[in-house]
């Protein structure tokens, strides 16, 4: 059977995850970001799942993603749906996991060319 490589397009790829540390291509993050395939904000503010508000997931709608994820720092914490209640009234789904899980999933869903973005929260 012949074997193919598996490309993944995407401009940003997450190339490795710890708590409080990122790495994106090439550049570390020490604090926390939103990702998608083809853009990156590094300037997210919520650093742990606490600080996280409905105002700082109004930088996804403009993304207008099939999936959100949201990563909730080392441990998985669920926040109040009224956090993420207006991106699901907006058509986008979203699912809540660990920052590591959220990582993961995201290479794999930009691997498969799906339109994502994750939140990822770094602690």
């Amino acid at each position: 059977m012949p074997l193919t490589l598996d490309e993944n397009r995407a401009t940003y790829q997450i190339k490795g995850f710890k708590p409080g540390f990122i790495q994106v291509n090439e550049t570390v993050f020490l604090h926390s970001i939103i990702i998608s395939p083809n853009q990156l904000i590094t300037d997210w503010q919520p650093q742990s799942i606490g600080e996280l508000t409905p105002q700082h997931l109004k930088d996804i709608i403009p993304f207008k993603p099939a999936i959100l994820l949201i990563g909730t720092g080392e441990h998985l914490s669920f926040p109040a749906i009224d956090i993420y209640g207006e991106l699901l009234n907006q058509g986008i789904g979203v699912e809540i996991m660990d920052t590591s899980a959220a990582c993961r999933t995201f290479n794999a869903l930009t691997a498969e060319d799906r339109n994502v973005v994750a939140a990822l929260i770094i602690k």
